[in-house]
């Protein structure tokens, strides 16, 4: 692993942000009781709520049963965002530069502003005195080399020094890995890793920072590197050490000033489609966006977001999309917390509306690589989906996923597409008879009659102590009444052609080049419903040059078509 220079980051948290936003909105006082519910669990919870015994991630009954006045708020990530502003504000009026990484956390370069103000001590201090006095909203700043000793520092309103940072790193716990993650994709997926890491006994950044980083690479892939380079106190990425000759940006001048969120909105998603259509045609991405806009009365308004979507396929414009959103919701409802200060610009029409990308980097380089993506074509299947889906119902659309049970049929679990729904049985059960994997490729959506014949034309038979009346030599599907008539409803009337239809068809025996079982399977043998039956895996000579092997099942005499290997 080549070391990537470290940059000295000043870093402002805001503890529980989303509760503090909350409460801002809804006038409560910071004695009250409150936490942020989202679905199931509470996402923050306030001072006064945690002094009560609420915790983080406990359900509604369990926090109310804790505190019978706790108030529960709805979670708005717009609100979060749109709030936020005043503390961005603030903070900028003690230094230059402030980015929002994500709502409740902002980072500075900290060289410049220490510089300018004397020290680093000195300019946590106006930064924590701006934001109280501003935005009245208590926050704590700390300082480090490296993005997650910085987050880190913030957390505990610490002062790392120079070259300080992989000690300071080195005992806390792994699972603060996610910290560093500005996305929820991102972080998701450093919470799953640290999980795995914890139940391998890797329990602190400095264990996962002495290991060997081919090994990580090796084993977790890219999302392990990723996280080792972070509990090695380094950054992700080199810092950008010049910029384009021009900058790459979009911007649109309206005819008539407008001040309705619905009208900017349409603009923003266009804007953030031009801004990503032009950073692909540069073979560039950017970790950055500056969201600028004009207002009516000549003041020039200016925001950086973060960005750590990469270059997965819409995700970068519906990322920025919802931050130009958020910003200009702040901007034009006064919620900057600037109105009225001198100097600073009152809330007003806009004449102009751009995006500026910055931290520009040649495409592959981007921090946010390392998280993969999805392709074009996966994104063109998941908004197909999303249409057909509504055109039919939720159930027109059936996603499958695996359960328990024997048979490979038994084993596919169906629940609408985009829906999560606990399967009926669990795979950790215990199921003698299962058939044994790998599980086919193919399974029809009901059984297929099937003829299984010996070398003498005669049909195969299995008896109840499981002897095979004769090899198998031949394999033939039988013809299904639904499949005649769903062949005739495909045929062309000019040309004859007969359309596909679901499930395979055979138009002659097929020779058996092996086979293998029989495996018995005797289910529910004390009710009505009982079912007895013998699976056989027989390989199938398709052509001249290839094979085919299927799942056959012997049942009431008869043998039907269960499923299909690749």
């Amino acid at each position: 692993m080549s070391p990537v220079p470290v940059v000295r980051r000043a870093v402002l948290w805001v503890p529980d942000w989303p509760v503090v936003a909350a409460m801002t909105e809804a006038g409560l006082g910071a004695d009250v009781p409150a936490a942020v519910l989202h679905g199931r669990g509470l996402v923050a919870v306030s001072t006064a709520a945690r002094a009560a015994g609420v915790r983080r991630g406990s359900t509604r009954r369990l926090a109310q049963r804790a505190c019978p006045d706790l108030v529960l708020l709805p979670h708005d990530e717009g609100r979060d965002s749109r709030q936020f502003e005043a503390v961005a504000a603030a903070a900028e009026q003690a230094v230059s530069g402030v980015e929002i990484s994500r709502p409740g956390l902002l980072m500075i370069p900290a060289d410049g502003a220490a510089r300018f103000h004397g020290s680093e001590e000195a300019l946590a201090e106006a930064l924590v005195t701006s934001v109280a006095e501003q935005a009245g909203i208590e926050s704590s700043v700390g300082m480090a080399d490296g993005l997650l000793a910085a987050v880190l520092a913030a957390r505990g309103s610490a002062l790392v020094p120079p070259g300080g940072s992989p000690g300071f790193l080195a005992p806390a716990s792994v699972e603060s890995i996610a910290l560093a993650a500005m996305e929820k994709a991102q972080r998701e997926e450093a919470e799953r890793l640290a999980s795995v890491l914890v139940r391998l006994g890797i329990v602190t950044l400095g264990d996962l920072a002495s290991l060997p980083f081919a090994d990580i690479l090796a084993r977790f892939g890219p999302v392990g590197a990723w996280a080792h380079r972070l509990a090695s106190g380094q950054d992700l990425a080199p810092p950008v050490l010049r910029r384009s000759e021009e900058d790459i940006a979009v911007e649109r001048v309206f005819e008539d000033p407008v001040e309705r969120i619905d009208h900017l909105v349409p603009v923003a998603a266009e804007l953030a489609d031009g801004l990503d259509r032009a950073l692909l045609d540069a073979g560039v991405r950017c970790g950055r966006v500056r969201i600028t806009a004009r207002t009516e009365k000549g003041h020039d308004l200016a925001r950086v977001w973060r960005t750590d979507v990469g270059a997965r396929a819409g995700a970068f414009a519906r990322h920025m999309t919802d931050r130009v959103r958020w910003q200009l919701e702040g901007w034009l409802s006064g919620t900057s917390g600037t109105a009225g200060r001198e100097g600073a610009p009152e809330p007003a029409p806009l004449v102009a509306l751009g995006l500026v990308a910055e931290d520009v980097v040649p495409l592959g380089s981007e921090q946010s690589y390392l998280w993969g993506g999805t392709s074009g074509a996966d994104a063109r299947a998941h908004r197909a989906l999303e249409r057909v889906q509504g055109l039919l119902g939720l159930e027109g659309v059936l996603a499958v996923a695996e359960q328990g049970g024997r048979s490979p049929r038994d084993r596919a679990h169906l629940a609408p597409w985009g829906q999560e729904a606990p399967p009926a049985r669990a795979i950790a059960h215990p199921w003698p008879g299962r058939i044994p994997d790998p599980p086919p490729a193919t399974v029809p959506p009901a059984p297929r009659p099937a003829l299984v014949l010996d070398a003498g034309g005669g049909a195969v038979t299995i008896s109840r102590r499981l002897a095979v009346s004769a090899p198998p030599t031949w394999v033939r599907l039988e013809a299904d009444p639904a499949d005649e008539r769903a062949r005739a409803a495909h045929r062309h009337p000019s040309s004859g052609h007969v359309g596909r239809i679901e499930g395979p068809v055979w138009d002659r025996p097929r020779p058996v080049e092996s086979w293998a079982g029989p495996w018995p399977v005797a289910e529910r043998w004390w009710s009505e419903d009982a079912s007895r039956r013998a699976y056989v895996q027989v390989a199938l000579r398709d052509t001249e040059e290839s094979q085919l092997a299927v799942l056959l099942a012997y049942t009431s005499g008869r043998w039907e078509l269960e499923a299909v290997y690749d």
